[in-house]
Parts: structure tokens; C-alpha cells; sequence
């Protein structure tokens, strides 16, 4: 039975394009695996705790040795773990917020890494990640090169062993919402963009 990991992190429900797009494709992808299973991780709403010196070094010390907040630490990294490892295919949902991923996602990805379970030993799941950004950062643009998550991701990824992720963007979605960018009227860019997006999900899992 295939399973799927769907992460979203968005600040945004209504309006999210980023949740908007994940859901797309989740739906997609049970249309594409009827009895397939859907672990669902919403890390805007329930956060997983920042990295902190007792979970980083958790994993160094003998099971026997550690404190018992060590321990807690332990179970709740092995527990997203257990999660990673039992999915096919992970889909990670992520706004643009400061030119990086949001808080939340880092905080997940940090308690992901495991020298032990996950490092170098996922090479063959599916990674899609669907982006949302709410300016032009396109070639050419002025802000060419200022979306730092997908080059930060990759290479976070490949220390996992994953080198193919699947990146599907939409961008322009303060179009309508920004005082600065209302006047640059870009409304039916941002709606090409959202629709490229949706399309080209359509083709990566088509029924």
C-alpha cells in the first residue's frame, strides 16, 4: 500500500496557495492510488519544537544514559521519523517567507536528521515540493536568485540522499494584497501562475 507524507506550513489557511497547491496534488495522488494511505502533518498549526542542545546531542548517548529529556526528545524525533520512512512519496508545502522557508518547516527538517536512520538512506522516496512566493523571482527579475529555499533544500536533501526533488512554483500571490504591487496591476500573472502550477502537478501525477 503507498503511502504519502503532506506537509503544509503556510501562516495562511484562506488564501494559501501553497496549502491550495498541496491539496491539489494530494488529491491527485489518491485519485492515482486508490487504498493508499495519507499521513497529514500540518507544522503551521501544531509547530514541532526549534532544535535544542538536549535533542541534538540525544541521539550520541546511550539509550541507558540518557535523562529523561533526552528521552522525549528521542521519541519525538523518531516518531516524525517513523513517518518519513513509512512514506513513498513526501509532499512538502512551503510559503516564501524572508527569502526562506518558514520556521516551522526548519524545525521539522532539523529533528529529521538522524546519522543513524536517515542520513544518506532515503534516496528512494519521492520528494515534491510545492512553493508559493508572493513576488516576481524569475530570471531576469530584480529579485532573481533571493528564493533561498530551494537551493538550501537540495542540498539539505542530499545529505539524506535524495538528489531528484520535484520543485512546482507559483509566485505573484500579493498581487491583489500588496500596496506595492496593487498599482503594477499583475493580477492575471499571478492567476497564469497559479494555474502553471496546478498543470503541471496534473502532469507529474496523472491518473
Amino acid at each position: 500500500m503507498s503511502n504519502l507524507l503532506h506537509l503544509d506550513s503556510s501562516l495562511r489557511h484562506e488564501g494559501s496557495r501553497s496549502r491550495k497547491l498541496s491539496a491539489h496534488y494530494a488529491e491527485r495522488w489518491l485519485a492515482r492510488n486508490p487504498g493508499g494511505t495519507v499521513t497529514y502533518r500540518d507544522l503551521a498549526a501544531d509547530p514541532v519544537p526549534h532544535l535544542d542542545h538536549v535533542a541534538l546531542f540525544a541521539e550520541y548517548v546511550d539509550p541507558s544514559d540518557r535523562t529523561p529529556e533526552q528521552v522525549a526528545a528521542r521519541a519525538l524525533a523518531d516518531g516524525l521519523i517513523d513517518e518519513v520512512v513509512a512514506a513513498d512519496t513526501v509532499l512538502i508545502a512551503m510559503p516564501l517567507y524572508n527569502f526562506g522557508p518558514p520556521s516551522s518547516f526548519k524545525s521539522w527538517f532539523d529533528r529529521i536528521v538522524s546519522a543513524n536512520r536517515t542520513v544518506g538512506k532515503l534516496g528512494a522516496k519521492e520528494f515534491v515540493v510545492v512553493t508559493a512566493r508572493g513576488g516576481g523571482y524569475q530570471p531576469g527579475t530584480p529579485r532573481e536568485g533571493w528564493d533561498h529555499r530551494e537551493p538550501w533544500l537540495r542540498h539539505a536533501l542530499s545529505v539524506l540522499g535524495v538528489e531528484d526533488v520535484v520543485f512546482i512554483d507559483t509566485e505573484l500571490t500579493l498581487a491583489r494584497e500588496s500596496p506595492a504591487m496593487i498599482p503594477l496591476d499583475l493580477g492575471e500573472a499571478e492567476d497564469q501562475s497559479l494555474a502553471d502550477a496546478l498543470e503541471a502537478i496534473d502532469k507529474l501525477v496523472e491518473v
